[in-house]
């Protein structure tokens, strides 16, 4: 029998995508829904079996408020994260904002599938390896970490950075040509060098790498729509 639930992320394309992909498994998606400012509300109103609340900074403050409120009036209904690779203190802070479960935005769609089964069941749906991640780096800390999210955004012209934040906004090559005042031929060469320099086949592949990595957090900081367009040749000319 399939489970009712909801489907709450910042990045619409990656819920929407999300949400399509458990209804074609048989399971009663209400809603996919954005941003998470409104997802207690919505999910309390609504009162789905379980909510998949998406989040790229599980680690900062306030970040798990909803599952406060959500837990607080709608107790029966369990919450399951999806987040980038977490850090202790994410999956610390999750559990004791109340969720009961926390899921890898980069995890296949079987292993979403299981956490919300059991999640319904009233058990934690964490995979093991997770868990075990966690705690090495809690008991073996890095003293300079790795950001993937910054290493990848240093590998992005301004212009290809604007093109990413419209991608994963789910703007179509049209959309995207408009928007920048571009051709569409040069828009679909942006896109294509941004896939190739990020290592993906696909656009939402690349949307939700960049959520997993908070690269689009800091995309929405570092894009100047009106600065001077991108005149770089690379690889990606080709596809025009």
């Amino acid at each position: 029998m399939g489970v009712r639930l909801m489907v709450v992320d910042d990045h619409r394309l990656l819920a929407e995508a999300l949400a399509s992909a458990l209804k074609l498994r048989g399971h009663r998606v209400l809603a996919a829904a954005a941003p998470t400012a409104g997802a207690a509300e919505l999910v309390v109103s609504r009162a789905p079996e379980v909510c998949l609340m998406g989040t790229a900074a599980p680690a900062e403050p306030g970040a798990f408020d909803p599952i406060v409120r959500i837990r607080r009036d709608r107790p029966q209904v369990a919450v399951v994260v999806l987040g980038p690779v977490p850090s202790p203190r994410g999956i610390a802070a999750a559990f004791a904002a109340g969720a009961c479960g926390y899921v890898r935005h980069d995890e296949r769609i079987e292993g979403v599938e299981r956490a919300i089964v059991k999640a319904r069941a009233g058990d934690a749906a964490v995979a093991p390896g997770l868990l075990q991640n966690a705690f090495t780096e809690l008991l073996n800390p890095v003293a300079q970490p790795d950001d993937e999210g910054q290493r990848l955004l240093r590998m992005l012209t301004p212009r290809e950075i604007e093109v990413l934040v419209r991608v994963a906004e789910g703007e179509d090559t049209r959309l995207i040509a408009a928007g920048m005042g571009i051709a569409p031929s040069t828009a679909r060469t942006h896109v294509q060098r941004v896939l190739m320099k990020l290592g993906v086949g696909s656009r939402l592949e690349a949307a939700a790498l960049a959520a997993r990595t908070g690269l689009l957090d800091r995309a929405a900081v570092t894009v100047m729509p009106d600065g001077p367009p991108d005149t770089t040749k690379g690889p990606g000319s080709a596809y025009e």
